[in-house]
């Protein structure tokens, strides 16, 4: 009888083990911009299929654009912490004080208006400093904007004297004090805003990258558009991320993490990088041929508007110091990478 007991749960779990082993996997995947935009089509969709082609479609996405699993982009890290959501693709500045380590990415003139290379310098931050904060998940890419660049309906900004009087929109904390700092008044909104705000008047104009001018129809309504010249560090950057659920990621079987892991980490980081420079090239055609103003900043000017820039990261080093963070220690941790990784200060 016990021989007979043993065998009988030895053919359960086989058949267990064989069920596990055929099982299709369905990822809920939600982020807050359209199904048409860069994001989606260029690198989401991808990886969706790329991980359906490498797990014989054992593993599935089905993928939410526009918030349509509900709440805000700043809920979309609760989201996918709580299990809504499997995946989420999200900005980690847009939820304030969750990722306190993370707004080092997002100092003043500290990495390149490059995205592939800012993915780079982004990724062997977050493994030197960053896991703390994102201890609750599994982290597929944090990955740059390519930087943020100024654009404007009504004047050009190219001295530190232009931003006085100017309400630009600004995407996170850090790019707020910034503007303050440069003499502009920041004005928070969510991306859709932005257009309409602008056509407004409420606001003249954006602190914000390349790719989203064509997505959100800024190109219609901006005539100025003004950045470093090439080799600088830009303004700020865009931290963004690819987040997935923890306990869904480790309930997996083997074989299906190990499809995630290929998938994942410094590679993924890169090709979203990569993806925002592509854009951001087809950005600045978009504008040349509607005849914009596009202008450099360099010389004294620029100089001037590092200078508001160190103020911003010294304030915020000694923050994190006091909150126990180690501000000025990741400060100076993200510039040696930058450095190491041929960005000139």
């Amino acid at each position: 009888m016990k021989c007979l007991n043993v065998l009988s749960l030895l053919a359960l779990s086989a058949v267990a083990s064989a069920s596990l082993a055929t099982e299709t996997v369905t990822l809920k995947v939600a982020h807050f911009l359209p199904a048409v935009s860069n994001a989606q089509r260029s690198v989401i969709q991808p990886w969706c299929d790329k991980i359906a082609q490498e797990s014989d479609n054992r593993l599935r996405c089905q993928i939410y654009p526009s918030m349509q699993l509900g709440g805000t982009p700043a809920q979309l890290p609760d989201q996918v912490r709580r299990g809504v959501a499997d995946i989420v693709w999200t900005a980690p500045g847009y939820t304030t004080g969750r990722f306190p380590r993370s707004e080092a990415v997002e100092l003043p003139f500290m990495l390149p208006a490059n995205g592939e290379l800012g993915s780079k310098i982004i990724w062997e931050f977050y493994e030197q400093a960053l896991k703390d904060d994102y201890s609750d998940y599994k982290v597929l890419a944090l990955h740059s904007d390519g930087g943020m660049q100024l654009h404007n309906s009504k004047r050009d900004i190219a001295s530190l004297a232009d931003f006085q009087g100017a309400k630009l929109r600004a995407s996170t904390r850090m790019t707020s004090r910034l503007l303050d700092a440069l003499g502009a008044t920041p004005v928070s909104m969510p991306p859709a805003q932005m257009t309409e705000s602008m056509s407004k008047g409420v606001i003249d104009g954006a602190l914000v990258g390349w790719e989203v001018v064509p997505a959100l129809k800024l190109d219609e309504i901006t005539r100025f558009h003004s950045e470093p010249m090439d080799g600088q560090p830009i303004f700020s950057t865009t931290l963004l991320s690819f987040l997935m659920n923890k306990q869904r990621y480790e309930q997996l079987p083997d074989d299906l993490r190990a499809v995630i892991d290929r998938n994942s980490g410094l590679s993924l980081s890169t090709t979203f990088g990569a993806s925002w420079d592509r854009e951001a090239a087809r950005a600045r055609q978009v504008v040349r041929d509607k005849g914009a103003t596009l202008t450099t900043i360099d010389g004294t000017e620029y100089l001037q508007m590092r200078e508001a820039g160190q103020r911003v990261t010294e304030a915020w080093s000694s923050e994190g110091d006091e909150k126990g963070i180690n501000g000025t220690w990741l400060a100076n941790t993200l510039r040696d990478i930058a450095k190491a990784n041929g960005q000139s200060y």
